[in-house]
This record gives C-alpha cells, structure tokens and sequence, in this order.
C-alpha cells in the first residue's frame, strides 16, 4: 500500500517580497563572511576592509527593502491580492499587504538610520597629548585612538567585555556589519507574521523575527552593560511568551484538531470543537501575542529595553515590530477565534483600559525622555487595541491605520534622539537636557514637538485622526467605556508631551548643555519624510484611510 502524498501548490510570486529579503539576508551573511579581516593584517588594511564591507552591506540591505516594497505594490494593484498558499499557511489578502508595506517602509528608515556615522565617534575612557600639542583619545594603556574615525551605534565588539582592551582596539579599525544581516532576517520574519493561515507558521515567524532583535538589543557601543541587561530581559521574557503562545497552539490543535485558524473558525461556528480547551487557547494564543505588542500587564520589558537597545534598534522595533505584531494579533482574534468574541471581549477590554491607564501615569513620571516615548509606546497599544478587539471591516481598518500612522511618527521620535549629544559624544535625553533645546536649534525643536502632539492625538496631526478612526469603531460597536477610557488617559498624557515642548522652547538651558549634531542624509532623510507624513496625514488622511478601509478584509 502506497500513501499519496499531494505537494501543496506555492505561488511564487504572492511570496516573492519575502522571498526577496530572505534571500538577501542570506547572501548579506555569506557578504559577512567573505570580507572578513584575516589575521595579521595591518590596521589601514583592516580599515579599508570594513568600510567595503560596510558599503556594501548597507546598500544590499537598502536596495532590497526597496525592492520588495515595489513587489508588494505590484501584488497589491493585481488581481491575485486575496489567495492563500502553500496549504494555506500563507495568506496574502489585504491586511497582509498593507502590514507589509508598512513594515518595509519604516523599516527602510531603519536600516539608513543604522548606517548613519556621524553621530558617534569612537570612545576612549583617557586622553594624550601628542608631539604636535593635540589632545587625542587613548586606551587605559596609553595607546592612541582616532577620535575622528567615524563610527555608528553599534559595538565593533559583541563578545569582548564592555571598556575591555580589546573591544578598543576593534574599534579602531572595525565597523558593524553584521547588524544589517539580523535586520534583513527580522523584518522577513515580520513581514510573514501578519500573513500566516495557521498558528505553526505564526510560531516560526514569531522566532524568525525574535531572534535577530534579541542579538541586536545588545550591540549598543555605549552603554555596554544597560544595552546587555535590556538584550537580556528581552530574550528571557521573550522565550516566555513564545511557550506560552506555543502551548495555546497545542490546546488549539486538540480543541479543534487544526492549526489552520481557517478551520479553527469554522470548527468553533458549527460547535464541533471542545470549547473549554477552546478558550484555553485562546487565552495562551493571546497573551503570547499581546506580549510582542507590548500591552500591560506583558509589556513590562518595553521601558527597559527601548531604553537599553541601541536607539536605531529601539527605532525599529517602536515601529515596524508594533505593525507586525498587530498584524498577527488581528489575525488570531478576527479569523481562528472571532467565534469566541463574546467571551474574549471584556478581559481583552480589560487589558486595552489598563495598557492606556497605567502607560499613562507611569509616562507622566519619567525624567528621561527616550523612556518616557518607550511607557508612550506601550499606551499606543492600549489606544490601538481599542480598535483590533471591536470586530468588523471598522475595527480593523482602523487599527490598520493607527499602527501606520504611529508607527511613522514613533520612528521619527525615537530617531531624534540620537542627535542630542553631550561633550563625550553620548546621546542625552534627560529632560533637563532638553531644556532650551528648541530655542538654540528651533528645527529640531519643531520637530520633535511635531511628533509629540502627534502622539498627544492634537488635531492636524495623523495622531489625532488615528485616535478618532478608533474611537468611532469602538463607539459604533457599543465599546463606549473603551472610549470613555481612551479620551481621559489622551488628556492625561497631554501634559508629560506638552512638558517636554514647554522645556525645550521656555526653561533656561543648563550650563553644560549639549550639542545637537547634525547627522548625514541617512538620518535626516528618514526623519523628515515621518515628520512630512506626519503632518500630511493630519491635514489629508483621507487616502491611507480608503487604502486601510480596503485592505481590512480578512481572507479567511
């Protein structure tokens, strides 16, 4: 007896985009491996090495972003946007898309802004006077540094201990490469988060965009030992919900003896799936779920490792890790367990008030403004969970459009940070730092008070009709104490944005304030195209909203 075992059917060209960063990704490793400095090899060699490597990696990761946003913009105006492939574990409809592309578009600003080399410089713990009279880094040993090399956020170094001597001499002559091969896999793995058919696949994807992050949370060339902690607690945490999520995927299976969440729906429509294990997975499924997303009480980490992570990496993940995450997030609760509603509908409303409640006041305690947009980030969850838990083409076209928009005006606010530096050459975003920042260079000022009444939900900002597209669902849907809730914590955290505008533009500077450097075209770019956006969608949202209202039908 023979058993026939039919190949399932892979269409090629629905999975080309991610194919296309995968397969770089790869290549970008083999890149990797190729120009490595050999042994021995003099310190102008060494150099002249990793600035080819470095070139061509940042281009390769570039170019391939690019690439694969075009061939999503292909697959999304023809005619084949609604299929599942590969037995259905791949599901390219219209959220798929539009998650798609916005995870490629933020992230494209994310890997410019991980090559920038302005902002940094090369660290020595002492200085030397040299022959000629001038003062330069140097070692603990004495031994001279070239302050002037360029050098960007990350450690030259992973494995060598913080401030250790041979972490300084890699830097000397090394720059990090490998950051753009774990982005590349990241946001692969992002980009199949949100179009997964079944919950195994979810797992992978899960992991295939964890593990990349947990590596570069810890790259931090400054910092060591706080961006060690932050890489961390991420993994640790991380490995957590990841069982968790994979238990609730098991107790799926036995409810329903799926891990389609196609037939999970439809075994749990017709009752013939056991609904005690049912919910079971349902609540494993999610919590694993709104751990990613970053919601109270499973958002613990978020403040910790924003802060710890290099801010490129902090970045990425405030923006194009919020979108996938939702991404997977509307795909669980609106295909595989939407029958179930009625009973995940006030513990989800449950965890949506206490994300926006206690983000909020914790946000309005913090002194430190980077850890402050981290406790922000995590109240946009609650605001954007307002939209996903309330069922329909509303519900999710306007948390399509919220993460979109937030996760645009995140990038641009986290991305400013990194040029406020102090006299060594370390980001400053104490608030007292701050102070008097926007009268001694007002674009910056404007800028970043741009993104913050953004984030505050003030009218003409893309923040405001993000808040209005989710609160008019969640109304229309009788989820009004979600609204009730979302207005009073919008005008609490109000004041700790507006604060920080009233520091930089009326409190005295302080006597030793610091600089704002001004970056290359790979920083300025980004951030101004977001802040561009920012201010377009405020004024003409109309566009992205008809582009998410379309794309909010689920392919089951």
């Amino acid at each position: 007896m023979t058993l026939a075992i039919e190949a399932p059917e892979i269409a090629y060209s629905l999975l080309s985009p991610m194919l296309v960063v995968f397969g770089m990704a790869v290549v970008s490793v083999l890149v990797e491996a190729a120009l490595v400095v050999a042994p021995g090899v003099s310190g102008a060699s060494a150099a002249a090495v990793s600035r080819l490597r470095y070139r061509i990696q940042l281009a390769l990761a570039l170019i391939t972003l690019a690439v694969a946003f075009v061939l999503v913009a292909v697959i999304a105006a023809g005619d084949r946007a609604a299929q599942s492939t590969m037995s259905g574990a791949v599901v390219v409809d219209g959220p798929a898309l539009f998650l798609q592309g916005a995870v490629l578009l933020v992230s494209i600003a994310a890997v410019a802004f991980m090559g920038e080399r302005r902002l940094d410089r090369v660290w020595a713990p002492t200085e030397v006077q040299t022959a000629a009279g001038r003062r330069v880094a140097a070692d603990s040993g004495g031994r001279i540094v070239d302050d002037d090399l360029p050098a960007d956020a990350f450690t030259p170094a992973a494995a060598t201990a913080p401030g250790s001597p041979d972490e300084l001499l890699a830097a000397r002559f090394a720059i990090t490469t490998e950051v753009f091969p774990l982005t590349l896999f990241a946001v692969g793995g992002m980009m199949l988060f949100g179009a997964c058919g079944d919950l195994l696949t979810m797992f992978i994807a899960l992991e295939v965009l964890s593990l990349p992050l947990y590596l570069l949370c810890g790259l931090a060339r400054r910092r060591r030992l706080l961006s060690q902690e932050a890489s961390l607690k991420y993994f640790l945490l991380g490995a957590f919900a990841s069982a968790i999520f994979l238990f609730g995927a098991a107790f799926a299976y036995g409810a329903t003896g799926s891990l389609s969440l196609e037939t999970i729906g439809l075994a749990l429509t017709h009752g013939s799936a056991d609904r005690t294990l049912a919910l079971i997975a349902t609540v494993l499924v999610t919590v694993g779920l709104l751990f990613k997303v970053g919601a109270v009480p499973f958002g613990s980490w978020v403040p910790d490792v924003y802060q710890g992570a290099p801010t490129p990496v902090t970045a990425l993940m405030a923006s194009a890790t919020k979108v996938a995450a939702f991404g997977g997030l509307l795909r669980v609760l609106h295909v595989g367990f939407a029958p179930l509603e009625p009973d995940w509908r006030i513990p989800m409303w449950a965890v949506a008030i206490a994300t926006m409640v206690i983000a909020t006041f914790m946000a309005v305690t913090q002194t430190d403004v980077k850890r402050m947009l981290a406790y922000s980030s995590v109240s946009h969850v609650g605001f954007a969970l307002v939209g996903a838990v309330t069922l329909g083409a509303a519900g999710a076209g306007s948390t399509l459009f919220y993460i979109a928009a937030y996760a645009v005006a995140s990038f641009g606010g986290f991305a400013l940070l990194a040029v406020v530096r102090d006299e060594t050459g370390r980001e400053q975003a104490s608030l007292s730092a701050w102070a008097g920042l926007g009268r001694r260079r007002p674009l910056v000022g404007l800028l970043m008070s741009l993104f913050l009444l953004s984030f505050a939900g003030i009218p003409l900002t893309s923040g405001f009709i993000g808040k209005f597209v989710v609160f008019a669902a969640a109304g229309g849907d009788g989820a009004w104490a979600l609204v009730i809730v979302g207005v009073l914590c919008s005008a609490v955290a109000a004041y700790f944005y507006v604060r920080v505008i009233v520091s930089m533009f009326f409190a005295p500077s302080p006597a030793d304030a610091p600089d704002v450097l001004t970056p290359s075209a790979l920083t300025t770019v980004p951030i101004g195209v977001c802040a561009t956006l920012t201010a377009l969608l405020g004024f003409f949202p109309q566009p992205l909203l008809e582009l998410a209202e379309a794309a909010s039908t689920f392919l089951p």
